[in-house]
C-alpha cells in the first residue's frame, strides 16, 4: 500500500483537498481516505490553518514517477514555492508520499519512508486511522 499526506492553509481548503483527490484519482486507485485534520502550521509561523489528510492508494508509477506526478498536481493546482531545507511557506496544496510498500529509497529527490513523518501528528494521526502495518 502506498500512503500519501494531503495539506493545505490557504484558499477553499477543503475544496483543495477535494480536487487533489480529483487529480490523484488520473493516476492511483484511491483506496481508502482519512478524515481531515485541522492543525497549526509547523516549522512557520501563519495565521492560517491547515487541512491535513492521508489517503492509502494503489499506482502502477514508480516511486519516482509518483513524485513526478504529485509535483504536477500541485503545480496544476497553483503551488508556485516548495518548501526547502526546513523553510515552510503556506501552501494551496501539498502532497508528500509517506510510504510506498514499505520501498526504502534515499536520494536527493526522494526519502522513503518519509523522514519526518513520525514526528508530525499532522501526518501520523490521519496515517494511523487508515493503516494497519506502519
Amino acid at each position: 500500500m502506498i500512503y500519501l499526506s494531503l495539506g493545505t492553509n490557504i484558499g477553499d481548503r477543503r475544496k483543495n483537498l477535494d480536487k487533489a483527490i480529483e487529480h490523484l484519482r488520473a493516476f492511483c486507485n484511491i483506496v481508502r481516505c482519512s478524515s481531515i485534520l485541522e492543525t497549526e502550521p509547523v516549522g512557520f509561523v501563519s495565521r492560517n490553518r491547515f487541512m491535513n489528510m492521508c489517503v492509502a492508494v494503489t499506482t502502477q508509477l514508480s516511486p519516482f514517477e509518483l513524485l513526478d506526478a504529485t509535483q504536477k498536481v500541485e503545480r496544476s493546482m497553483g503551488r508556485t514555492i516548495k518548501s526547502i531545507n526546513g523553510i515552510y511557506h503556506d501552501r494551496i496544496i501539498d502532497i508528500d508520499i509517506i510510504d510506498y510498500d514499505g520501498i526504502k529509497i534515499d536520494t536527493p529527490q526522494l526519502t522513503l519512508p518519509h523522514p519526518k513523518a513520525r514526528e508530525r501528528d499532522f501526518v501520523m494521526i490521519p496515517l494511523n486511522e487508515i493503516s494497519f502495518n506502519l
